[in-house]
């Protein structure tokens, strides 16, 4: 090592950037595989999903009826442990009372919740929410709150309106579970009390709103319950309001497989987890790869060694344990500077990934596979060096007629082709998916952005003030408009059946979006109108008017959509307009046929206009001063609009950087090897270079001389990574109905990036031969 410091140098840090990347990819696969695993009971808890059909059009989800949850309870007891119904996660504002308001999201649920998700109790009694006036938080809310002091027994304020008595304390739940984000935890039997509709829901099959989570008795098969259950709410729809199947969707697949198709299920993040695993296997064998043509490229310098060792009564079985165990001795040195480098890099892939991952330095089977890891990775990396080099003859390495022969060097060759395969299918890879994310950020969206911020009304004090919260704002000076809605701009809280409309096709009873309000929704937003008008406070009768997306226009079949009359509950609609669609949901899929309308009681998110010329911060104080004003009690918390629809990309973007990352990092490996073999030919090649240079051959000859050959095995691996790249890339397009194509540019620029950092790469080495003086290297002849 010593003796050639450029070659094992080479070789330590590519061996170790290879490891560092197996390892930071293996966290995060471990992470993802064991998502949820924090809850104990993990592996027989289940959530009830529904599939629903809706002319020919199947969908999946979570939405639940409560006399469902009643029913599996009282029926199918000797299936089921526990059964529970909850709300979803909402956010509320939690207080002591006092001054001090905190925004946090929590969950309504019955009694058995917290037992059935195994959550580890810190004080007080974890079963306590059998009595309504109950709550338990999570340790991080309760010190927000008390500080130190004991926060069982003490007072907890939700929403400025229910007050809760703190009956128990449970640990944190951690980054990597569902429920990382419910940090309390409410009575049933109260939410159910909080308004008439949910008292109503109690005996509505209809009414999917509410979510059940059920874990099965020991012994019982998941899959034979699920298709026991399958049917069970038949006898209670309508057959107009759609065919219901019910699934049980275990907790092992909620973060892999949450993608449904025809009610069965398709796929999801697992794609990614096999991708990244198969990445991290690729540079790994980037770097193994240098490892071994290293080794074998300088092979005749260690053929007099193989030939005395052989000389003096080595076999072949020592020889083969001697490279092996070099190589070993190599991989543990670059384990000790990946971990190192993993340490370093884990904070910034942490933020990257969205993870709160560490080094488990005290488990004994992390240590155990990082051992195995390092003993496979330097078999790997030495076993083709260890094979070929003690296959030597002794005789003829000693006489001096040993020769490694013409094709002695297409292994290497071809060793190198597959690298620069692997890295340019990855540059490939990275530019498509950036690519289709710009391509889903850059889709028309309806309406205007910039400058919208959203309020939850989380609190009471909000309601009933629509008039007079709008001028105060107004009269700041910072504010073009205002708006309550019962959806933010970036969602569809609401989904309906049930309308009605002349020439409607007998038996169907499609699903709508469905939002509420104001007159000023429109003008706030900015929506784009393409027929008819906008709901407008000149026209008393647009309470009973309606304004219908495009999408929805063709879901109906309107030609001439203005005027026309739809029925909803026994109330008649007037379309007075039809606007562009917006992009509620996600931005890979068609929009939802949606539907507007006027009431004012419905809605519960404000929506305002921010003045282009009005500063940011100064804007936000004058807002904040407003809502002071009418809801004293609690924080004024906000949601920019442009960055909640941003989240809707964050997925493809945490691949999309991580992917660039590894990308990276892969053609510089290939680029360490690539420059170690340049160096290793131009040696070789130094008393021809010499010769040719006193025969008259130019700098550009003898630079063109030693790169072609690389540039020859650059545009061979371009032209596999092409092909191959483009068909599993279609293929992941294909996944996401509303993408971008595949370009020709692409493939040139990744093609011809690789071949500038090959040049550049070879280039260093072919000049420096180039330019050494003739005399030095002749002058041992």
């Amino acid at each position: 090592m010593l003796k050639n410091k450029v070659y094992s140098s080479i070789n330590v840090l590519g061996l170790a950037l290879g490891m560092a990347v197996a390892m930071l990819i293996g966290f995060w696969m471990y992470d993802e595989l064991t998502f949820d695993h924090y809850h104990t009971n993990h592996k027989s808890i289940a959530q009830v999903m529904i599939t629903q059909t809706f002319n020919d059009k199947t969908g999946t989800g979570q939405s639940m009826a409560i006399p469902l949850g009643m029913k599996l309870r009282n029926e199918y007891g000797s299936d089921f442990k526990y059964v529970t119904l909850c709300s979803w996660n909402f956010g509320f504002v939690v207080g002591t009372g006092g001054d001090k308001k905190l925004a946090k999201s929590g969950m309504w649920v019955q009694p058995e919740f917290p037992t059935m998700m195994g959550l580890e109790k810190l004080s007080g009694n974890l079963k306590a929410l059998t009595d309504p006036s109950s709550i338990l938080i999570d340790h991080s809310l309760a010190v927000a709150l008390f500080g130190d002091d004991a926060a069982v027994g003490k007072t907890v304020r939700i929403n400025n309106k229910f007050d809760f008595k703190v009956a128990g304390v449970y640990k944190d739940i951690p980054r990597n579970s569902s429920f990382n984000d419910t940090h309390f935890l409410m009575s049933w039997d109260k939410y159910l009390t909080t308004e008439d509709w949910l008292k109503r829901s109690e005996t509505q099959w209809d009414n999917h709103s509410f979510q059940i989570f059920l874990q099965m008795n020991d012994n019982v098969d998941m899959a034979k319950t699920s298709a026991k259950i399958e049917l069970i709410t038949q006898k209670y729809v309508k057959k107009e309001e759609g065919n219901e199947h019910l699934l049980l969707h275990p907790m092992d697949k909620w973060r892999l497989y949450s993608d449904f198709e025809n009610g069965k299920i398709k796929g999801g993040r697992i794609q990614y987890v096999w991708l990244f695993g198969i990445i991290g296997v690729f540079v790994l064998l980037l770097a193994c790869i240098n490892f071994m043509n290293l080794s074998t490229a300088r092979s005749e310098k260690r053929a007099k060694e193989v030939g005395i060792r052989k000389a003096i009564g080595s076999v072949r079985k020592q020889l083969i344990f001697q490279f092996l165990s070099e190589s070993i001795l190599m991989a543990g040195l670059a384990l000790v500077i990946a971990i190192v480098l993993v340490l370093i890099s884990l904070p910034l892939f942490n933020q990257i990934a969205d993870k709160q991952m560490l080094i488990p330095w005290v488990s004994g089977l992390f240590w155990l596979i990082v051992i195995l890891f390092t003993a496979f990775t330097g078999i790997v990396s030495g076993s083709y060096p260890a094979f070929y080099l003690s296959g030597f003859n002794a005789v003829k390495v000693l006489k001096g007629t040993f020769r490694v022969g013409r094709f002695s060097a297409l292994p290497r060759k071809i060793l190198v082709v597959l690298q620069f395969t692997i890295s340019v299918t990855l540059i490939i890879g990275t530019i498509i998916v950036f690519k289709q994310i710009q391509y889903a950020k850059n889709r028309p969206v309806g309406y205007s952005r910039e400058g919208l911020i959203a309020i939850d009304m989380n609190t009471p004090d909000l309601f009933g003030h629509y008039d007079a919260i709008r001028n105060d704002l107004i009269a700041t000076g910072v504010v073009d408009n205002m708006a309550e809605s019962s959806s933010p701009t970036t969602s569809v809280y609401s989904n309906q059946i049930g309308y009605e409309w002349d020439g409607k096709e007998p038996g169907t009873n499609p699903l709508f979006g469905t939002i509420a309000v104001t007159r000023d929704f429109g003008k706030t937003i900015s929506w784009h109108l393409h027929q008819g008008r906008d709901f407008s406070r000149d026209f008393a009768s647009d309470t009973s008017a309606m304004i219908l997306n495009q999408s929805a226009v063709e879901l109906i079949g309107f030609k001439d959509p203005i005027g026309k009359i739809i029925r909803k509950d026994k109330k008649t609609y007037t379309v007075v307009g039809v606007i562009d669609n917006m992009v509620m949901q996600s931005p890979y899929t068609p929009v939802q046929p949606t539907i507007f309308f006027v009431d004012y009681n419905w809605a519960n998110i404000i929506t305002i206009k921010m003045k282009p010329s009005a500063h940011l911060q100064e804007a936000l104080v004058k807002i904040g001063g407003v809502f002071k004003k009418y809801n004293p009690a609690s924080p004024f918390d906000y949601h920019f609009t442009d960055e909640e629809y941003a989240k809707k990309f964050s997925d493809e973007e945490r691949i999309g950087k991580l992917a660039s990352v590894f990308a990276i990092l892969a053609i510089f490996i290939s680029s360490l090897g690539l420059f170690g073999l340049a160096s290793f030919v131009a040696e070789q090649r130094t008393k021809e270079i010499g010769v040719r240079k006193v025969l008259g051959a130019s700098v550009l000859n003898l630079w063109g001389m030693l790169s072609k050959d690389f540039v020859k095995l650059v545009v061979i691996s371009c032209a596999l990574a092409t092909p191959i790249s483009w068909y599993f890339l279609d293929g992941w397009l294909q996944g996401y109905k509303y993408h971008t194509g595949i370009s020709m540019w692409i493939f040139l620029v990744a093609c011809m990036g690789a071949l500038v950092i090959t040049l550049l790469t070879v280039s260093a080495q072919a000049i420096k031969a180039a330019i050494a003086n003739p005399v030095k290297s002749l002058r041992s002849e």
